[in-house]
């Protein structure tokens, strides 16, 4: 099959550009000179692009929005959080540990999950972490335990996750509002305003606010009318600091994908509370991580096989697949693949470019427009995957994890390492 297509430079980071022999640079440094450094796969992130994203999701919600951490977290990328000046969201014990160690301010931590541990919760509570955000009846009876035994002057400050029964249009798996969900009170069941009470009386809790977070990779940005609708009717009895609205923001994968940006987002978010009647001295703010480091990133492979079955397809295997991109086998999502060294040459050979795991579905692009003049070991790279790539990595089949290369005004820094073989046996006794 054959097609005329070339990627979406827009989908790129910001700072891309191509040279007239269709060489693509990235923050000054040309993807070739990074795979000659650090070889492939690699993640390059554009630190240029990500300044300007941390900087707008500040710009319009505030000090107190938070970096969804769970996107992908790093030692370096905490640092450029920090320097920003906002907040970061938790949702396990190791992203929080990750956070403390990296030198962040455990003050400016929000800690989220659905399952906090006895251990997680103790250690949250004895770093100091600003905000603990209660998702069950069962946590909030784990932290009136911790409270007694709270050495601190100040009382632990908490926000209660409600789910307020509204589906996203998103993937069945990344939906999180209905009310059929592991996350959150339901707002409609008598137990949550027991839990709001139970809060509220006990001198060693403070209730800043509440939570609720709808979905993720959502376009359709009714869904958040219609939660904040429902939100608002159970809010407006209680005196309250803060209303975060999580994350979700979608963002393109494919050139066909359209694009909201954080700031039309919060101005929506913001314009709908109002028109709910939230009181303005509440203050309204996010969560957003996949739009603020998706798009900063590309992932770059090396072609090692090109099988062609005759009148069937045509398959391009690469030295990564699903052990470094999970999310084309779980959320059946679709990518773009390019070849950064030949960015003039059109696309018109539909291929499906495979990783080289022992598994059928081990697919990261299903029909990938590719050039005809393709050859083994050529780049090919794959866009918008500065988030849920390297952070939901596996080391499937014994396959070390790339390594992760920020770039900016023509540097490189290698922020995370390849993993070695040795490393893959470094737990074993």
């Amino acid at each position: 099959m054959k097609n005329n297509h070339r990627i979406n430079l827009s989908l790129l980071p910001s700072t891309s550009e191509v040279t007239e022999d269709g060489q693509l640079f990235i923050g000054g440094v040309s993807v070739s000179e990074v795979v000659n450094e650090f070889g492939t796969p690699v993640f390059i992130y554009d630190e240029t692009h990500i300044k300007s994203k941390l900087n707008e999701a500040k710009k319009v919600w505030g000090k107190n929005v938070a970096y969804g951490s769970k996107a992908f977290i790093c030692k370096y990328l905490v640092k450029l959080i920090d320097q920003s000046g906002i907040r970061i969201d938790v949702s396990t014990g190791g992203e929080l540990s990750h956070c403390i160690l990296s030198g962040f301010d455990p003050s400016r931590i929000v800690f989220h999950g659905n399952n906090k541990s006895v251990l997680e919760l103790t250690r949250a509570i004895s770093y100091g972490v600003g905000t603990i955000v209660i998702d069950s009846i069962d946590e909030l009876e784990r932290i009136e335990k911790l409270a007694v035994l709270n050495v601190k002057s100040e009382p632990i400050n908490t926000m209660l996750r409600l789910t307020p029964g509204i589906e996203a249009h998103t993937h069945e798996y990344v939906k999180t509002g209905q009310h059929d969900s592991k996350f959150g009170f339901s707002i409609f069941a008598e137990t949550t305003k027991q839990a709001v009470n139970r809060i509220l009386s006990n001198t060693a809790l403070k209730l800043s606010g509440f939570h609720f977070h709808i979905g993720s990779q959502i376009f359709k940005l009714d869904g958040y009318l219609e939660a904040m609708k429902v939100v608002a009717e159970f809010i407006k009895y209680y005196d309250i600091e803060e209303l975060v609205i999580g994350g979700g923001l979608g963002v393109p994968y494919l050139n066909s994908d359209s694009q909201i940006s954080i700031t039309d987002w919060a101005k929506y978010i913001k314009d709908a509370a109002k028109s709910c009647g939230i009181d303005s001295k509440v203050e309204i703010t996010a969560e957003p991580g996949r739009s603020i480091v998706a798009a900063a990133a590309i992932t770059v492979y090396t072609i090692g096989t090109i099988k062609k079955i005759d009148n069937i397809r045509t398959y391009v295997s690469v030295d990564g697949g699903m052990s470094d991109n999970p999310r084309p086998v779980l959320y059946s999502s679709g990518y773009e693949a390019f070849l950064p060294n030949k960015m003039n040459s059109i696309g018109n050979l539909i291929c499906r470019v495979v990783g080289k795991h022992c598994e059928s579905g081990d697919v990261l692009v299903n029909n990938a427009n590719l050039p005809e003049n393709i050859e083994v070991g050529d780049l090919l790279a794959t866009p918008v995957t500065g988030a849920y790539g390297y952070s939901m990595a596996s080391n499937y089949n014994k396959v070390p994890r790339p390594a992760v290369v920020f770039v900016e005004e023509g540097q490189t820094k290698e922020v995370i390492r390849r993993e070695t073989l040795e490393d893959l046996i470094r737990l074993d006794l």
